[in-house]
């Protein structure tokens, strides 16, 4: 919320890309991952939120959670249509290059991208 209040962009409305929904990098366990909890948080405050990741294409069911979400492949047309993207599972299959090159805004809650203008460290 406060990446996007200092680009002067209200979290509420906003599109925000969750990447990695795993519990860790390259593995398909969603069983208490942190990112299922940021988005509910993100869309309890209002934002639009989806998530990419390669090991988990359908959001699973969860007792807690209920997203009816696919993992949206990321190009360079998709990652430049979010206001944010939120970097919660730092997979090793993630073009990191292109997600700097073309992303309006990234929170990188894994301190795996280096400093860069549009990065912010959680």
């Amino acid at each position: 919320m406060d990446a996007l209040n200092d680009r002067g962009k209200a979290l509420k409305g906003s599109r925000i890309l969750v990447l990695g929904l795993a519990y860790k990098k390259n593995i398909d366990d969603t069983r208490e991952s942190p990112a299922v909890e940021i988005m509910d948080l993100l869309q309890a405050k209002g934002a639009h939120i989806d998530y990419s990741d390669p090991h988990v294409p359908t959001f699973p069911r969860k007792r807690d959670y209920h997203f009816d979400l696919q993992s949206v492949a990321l190009t360079p047309e998709s990652i430049a249509s979010y206001d944010c993207l939120v970097l919660a599972t730092d997979h090793d299959g993630f073009d990191y290059a292109q997600l700097l090159q073309h992303a309006q805004l990234i929170v990188d809650t894994r301190g795996r991208l280096p400093a860069h203008a549009c990065v912010v460290p959680a």
